[in-house]
């Protein structure tokens, strides 16, 4: 398939209609890789045409951040400037809508030193956080993909067409063809998560059990009263609905943090910083990794679960048919928006303080005193095996099927 610029373009409203869904009078905070100029400059028509007051746009680099890490001290680099936490704290004030079009190389990182590269980044990330926490919930943002040469060499190495075989597979898992109104289809997907959400919320499971050939033998507790969350979510001061990741298959709670027991076996790679994980399993107790083991990056797995005091605890599970179109694609796209959304996951860190009923009103503290983990990282990983199975344990101890053989019971 040859992507032209009508399909690049229903792509571009896709994300500004659908995705972050910009208002009229809003200013939009846009992210991309320089190397998607011509791209970016599409999502930025689109928002002024949605209606935006004005579009910034910040500037990212594969080469420049990879020299920076060669180079540069851990200390300068995990130094976060002033005018950067300036940045931060206006973005506070202006609530912007954000849009991040994702294209790194996924091997942009792969030979550092992972030691400094994850010390950068938690010591970074300690400063940013409480400017994301001010943030949260309060404004619309959206996460979506526009393949690059190096990325497109990795999922499709020695092919001379990989660029166009990535854009294609990208137009598949976000529902655009020639022929079609990819707002309506999103429209039609959205209800359909919606609904299997609805369900879940019924039901008042008190924790699931997952079983599986490969060695999975795992259960969790679920926070009462919290709510099962699917595609779309609401600016909580104004309402607007949103779409933040594109593509989405999933329908994700935060389990009760601290509360979980057995093992889960990684069914995919995990790409982090650039870094792979492979072949990996995490084995909990009372709530907490107590071990791990990997064939690559156990060294890299370790430092993860150590990152912070919430790091080795759950921060999501998440809910994922393996009749996905990321999973009908066939191959790993070592990039987590895809990557999850092929197979049920979960992720340790950071878990949501919106599933709880009056979440949006609480402090990240307050969402912590109920359950809710809370980390400077949320790292998710894919547990759907084909043959997975999923239990609801109800409070009188009796389990409902949710998934059996990868798939909704």
């Amino acid at each position: 398939m040859t992507i032209n610029r009508r399909l690049l373009e229903k792509y571009a409203e896709l994300i500004v209609r659908t995705g972050v869904n910009v208002q009229p009078g809003q200013t939009v905070q846009l992210t991309a890789a320089v190397e998607q100029h011509e791209f970016a400059a599409l999502v930025m028509e689109a928002c002024y045409r949605a209606g935006a007051r004005k579009v910034n746009v910040d500037w990212t680099s594969d080469v420049q951040n990879r020299l920076n890490f060669l180079y540069a001290d851990s200390e300068v680099l995990s130094s976060v400037l002033p005018w950067e936490e300036a940045k931060m704290q206006q973005m506070v004030e202006d609530l912007p809508c954000r849009i991040f079009i994702i294209s790194d190389d996924p091997d942009a990182m792969a030979d550092l030193d992972p030691h400094k590269l994850s010390d950068v980044t938690q010591s970074r990330a300690r400063v940013m956080k409480p400017y994301r926490n001010a943030i949260e919930g309060k404004h619309q943002w959206v996460i979506a993909a526009c393949p690059s040469m190096k990325w497109a060499e990795k999922c499709f190495p020695d092919t001379a067409d990989a660029v166009e075989r990535l854009w294609d597979a990208v137009m598949k898992t976000v529902r655009i063809r020639e022929d079609n109104d990819p707002v309506a289809e999103w429209k039609a997907h959205a209800a359909f998560l919606e609904e299997k959400a609805a369900w879940l919320n019924r039901q008042g499971f008190a924790s699931l059990r997952y079983r599986s050939a490969n060695g999975t033998d795992f259960t969790v507790e679920l926070i009462p009263g919290a709510k099962w969350e699917s595609a779309g979510a609401k600016n909580t001061e104004n309402g607007v609905y949103y779409i933040p990741n594109l593509p989405t298959e999933e329908i994700f709670t935060s389990p009760y943090a601290g509360k979980c027991e057995g093992t889960l076996v990684a069914v995919k790679p995990l790409s982090w910083n650039s870094q792979i994980i492979e072949s990996f399993s995490i084995t909990f107790e009372k709530g907490r990794a107590v071990s791990c083991r990997a064939e690559k990056g156990q060294e890299l797995l370790e430092r993860i679960l150590r990152m912070d005091e919430g790091a080795s605890m759950l921060g999501e599970v998440a809910l994922v048919p393996k009749e996905s179109p990321v999973n009908q694609c066939g191959f790993l796209f070592y990039e987590t928006l895809f990557d999850e959304n092929a197979c049920c996951h979960c992720a340790v860190g950071m878990g949501f303080k919106e599933v709880l009923p009056d979440g949006d009103r609480l402090t990240v503290e307050q969402a912590q005193h109920r359950g809710v983990n809370d980390s400077v990282i949320h790292v998710d990983f894919m547990i759907g095996e084909e043959d997975l199975s999923i239990d609801g344990i109800l409070p009188d101890g009796s389990a409902v099927p949710i998934f059996r053989n990868g798939t909704w019971a």
